[in-house]
């Protein structure tokens, strides 16, 4: 079973990917800061990542980039950025530091939100 982490401070649509995820077969790993998204990937060792920009505390930015200069077994999982930052500067830097696919949040529906992770998971 793929594990897929969420790193968002939104509670209810923290939530709503979290059922979204469990229902289509994935193991799903949650946190509501940076930080915890930070201090879980180690153990968790997830598949795929979900990570919001505008978070409590450390930034999304600064996840991203801590991600990718870990180990290779850390820095290679995939990051999908699903924010509502969403302008050509934003996209560009999410680009530049490893993000694997940037989403708006507004143009997303949680059922697009996962045919996105799973044409990155291979099942």
């Amino acid at each position: 079973m793929s594990k897929i982490l969420i790193v968002e401070d939104d509670h209810f649509l923290r939530n709503l990917l979290v059922k979204k995820l469990s229902e289509n077969g994935y193991e799903v790993e949650q946190a509501d800061t940076g930080e915890k998204g930070v201090e879980i990937v180690p153990e968790a060792k997830p598949d795929l990542i979900v990570l919001d920009l505008l978070l409590p505390g450390m930034h999304g930015f600064d996840v991203l980039a801590w991600l990718k200069k870990q180990d290779k077994e850390i820095a290679d999982i995939p990051v999908i950025i699903l924010s509502n930052l969403g302008s050509e500067e934003d996209i560009d830097k999410g680009n530049k530091l490893g993000a694997t696919d940037f989403l708006i949040k507004a143009k997303f529906t949680p059922q697009e939100i996962l045919e996105k992770v799973s044409s990155f998971i291979k099942k």
